[in-house]
């Protein structure tokens, strides 16, 4: 068993919820239950399957958990996408947040392949 607290793509995808909850609430109200709990619950999902996937002792599994979270974090990308298209959210506040998405993948893909190779 691994513990999730110490990976960095953990903490990446805590940092990541928490900008996701502060960009989120620009949206409208009305969208409290529609793209902003879409958005906030896919965000979890990153950290959370990464967590997950540290609980199982097989290397395919967590891979797997990696895939999902990785699945999740594409998921944010376009709610954001949408979010921005939609003009609910400026380009310039989501910077940041596809910065620190982008780098999420590259560390998800990175141990993904690390597994492969293994």
């Amino acid at each position: 068993m691994r513990d999730f607290r110490k990976l960095d793509i953990w903490k990446n995808g805590i940092e990541i919820v928490k900008l996701i909850f502060k960009s989120s609430s620009s949206l409208p109200s009305e969208e409290k239950y529609g793209l902003r709990s879409q958005i906030t619950r896919a965000a979890i999902s990153i950290p959370s399957n990464i967590a997950e996937g540290c609980s199982i002792n097989s290397q395919i599994e967590f891979k797997r958990y990696l895939e999902i979270a990785m699945g999740s974090l594409f998921e944010v990308e376009t709610q954001l996408i949408i979010a921005k298209e939609l003009e609910f959210i400026k380009s310039e506040e989501l910077k940041p947040v596809f910065d620190l998405l982008n780098k999420e993948a590259k560390m998800i893909n990175s141990l993904i392949q690390k597994i492969k190779n293994s």
